[in-house]
């Protein structure tokens, strides 16, 4: 993951010659109390686009957090720093003393990362890597594994995200490569390397009617309640979008984002499931059985970097880790 560097009040003050009094109007701050580096970044980003959706958008975040954020430093400060509506946010005057200080805060940062990431590079060699969840169903651990024990003094940085951040992430270059989950391709401007393939399957209680057939069509399911992954993920909207194909709205019953609870809700009783078949099979559990889906719905796993870019001989080796474990994992099947 990236990582930030946090500056004290003190370092702050010392760089710049910056003093809150300009900003303690309507209270006297609490000793000890200092504005967070990170809020200033989240500062910069929201005068810049004036939307907190869009903000959070830029920053990896959500509006909700960013507006706590706000509310906090505000009340430290005694002033508002945005006057907030429904339809726009306007920066204050008090907002606008504080931004010129802001954006030198961030840029000393940025550069000071920037800076001690290089000198890191040079001692030490440094791989960033993207990837969606579920590294151990994927066997993209036994990667991180091959890859270690052939560069042992390298380290790998990972980044947990959702593979429409994961792409963003690699164009911003927060992450060098990145594995990332697609069911329609992969945008032009990265080069994808196949990794893996999955299908959609349903998880049934073993003494379920359809538990013995091998293959099932959707349709067969139109009366079933069913357990879906988070709403805000792809697969859930895959999931919804083959059931409306096939004729018939689902009802779902409880959606999540852990696919282990969602197999323990079908031993339970509680209704079947639909999820990336290689996710089912990863903790084999006798109460369930896991049944292929006709028409079959499946997704790719890509290991992607940008375009033009120029890759470190840390990324070159952790591709060609990959390629191998994808040759040992075909001549094993």
């Amino acid at each position: 993951m990236i990582r930030r560097f946090n500056y004290t009040a003190q370092t702050i003050d010392n760089c710049f010659d910056f003093e809150y009094d300009h900003f303690q109007i309507g209270h006297e701050q609490k000793a000890g109390e200092k504005l967070d580096i990170n809020f200033l970044r989240e500062f910069v980003v929201i005068t810049q686009t004036r939307n907190f959706v869009q903000a959070a958008n830029v920053l990896f975040s959500s509006p909700s957090v960013l507006s706590k954020h706000l509310r906090k430093a505000e009340s430290e400060l005694g002033v508002r720093l945005f006057d907030r509506t429904s339809r726009k946010v306007e920066i204050t005057d008090f907002g606008q003393l504080l931004l010129p200080y802001a954006k030198q805060i961030v840029e000393l940062e940025d550069k000071y990362t920037t800076l001690i990431q290089s000198n890191l590079a040079t001692t030490r060699e440094i791989l960033t890597l993207g990837s969606f969840h579920s590294l151990a169903q994927y066997n993209i651990t036994e990667i991180l594994g091959r890859y270690k024990k052939s560069r042992p003094k390298s380290m790998i940085n990972i980044g947990i995200s959702t593979s429409e951040e994961l792409k963003e992430m690699l164009r911003q270059k927060k992450c060098e490569l990145a594995f990332i989950r697609a069911t329609n391709g992969v945008d032009k401007d990265l080069v994808k390397i196949l990794f893996a393939v999955d299908t959609l399957a349903a998880v049934l209680p073993s003494d379920h009617p359809l538990a013995k057939q091998q293959t099932i069509s959707m349709k067969m399911l139109a009366n079933e309640d069913f357990l879906l992954p988070e709403k805000s993920s792809t697969q859930y909207r895959l999931c919804t979008s083959a059931c409306n194909q096939s004729g018939f709205k689902p009802r779902v019953a409880h959606t999540d984002s852990k696919f282990e609870n969602l197999i323990d809700l079908v031993t339970q009783g509680m209704g079947v499931a639909l999820m990336w078949k290689q996710l089912a099979r990863y903790d084999f559990n006798p109460k369930v059985s896991i049944v292929d889906i006709s028409p079959s719905m499946a997704s790719q796993i890509y290991l992607c970097y940008p375009k033009g870019v120029t890759l470190s001989n840390a990324a070159a080796h952790f591709i060609q880790c990959t390629r191998q474990s994808v040759e040992a994992r075909t001549k094993v099947v």
